[in-house]
């Protein structure tokens, strides 16, 4: 079977381009079983209690459920990328770079608060998509003062 034509529908990005979402994704993984593994007599705890309104006054187990909550979030943020590496275009490409900013100011502010932590294993993909390029302009999406119909 022959690789799918421009005229065919969207071209499929490269593996090799391809990696970021799947690591971030490896990484949320890594959080979370790390949570399940050191936090298990926290999260019984939380079960104990009847999980509402568990945490009350606790730190630790506050500090375990955002840690928690923190690791979905970012799984899910990991699905994001990973959607648009697969399906491409003009918004994915506009999308990645502010995404890789972000993911790269949370990791280096981690990285300074905790460095013996996770936090270096987001580097990789977060300079990455930070240097993603932008698409080049197209007709329709350059404003230019002719483009703008006037009302006779």
């Amino acid at each position: 079977m022959s690789p799918p034509l421009a005229a065919d529908g969207p071209v499929q990005p490269s593996l090799r381009h391809r990696w970021k979402g799947p690591w971030l994704l490896a990484v949320a993984a890594l959080h979370m079983g790390y949570a399940f593994v050191v936090f298990t007599e926290p999260l019984r705890e939380i079960l104990r209690r009847g999980v509402f309104a568990s945490v009350r006054n606790d730190p630790l187990l506050g500090a375990v459920v955002w840690f928690v909550l923190f690791g979905v979030l970012f799984a899910l943020l990991a699905w994001v990328v990973l959607q648009l590496e697969r399906h491409g275009g003009a918004a994915a490409a506009a999308t990645q770079r502010p995404l890789g900013f972000g993911l790269l100011a949370l990791a280096l502010l981690g990285i300074v608060l905790m460095p013996p932590s996770g936090f270096w294993l987001v580097l990789p993909p977060a300079l990455a998509l930070c240097a993603a390029q932008p698409p080049p302009p197209t007709p329709s999406t350059v404003f230019t003062p002719d483009s703008r119909k006037t009302a006779s």
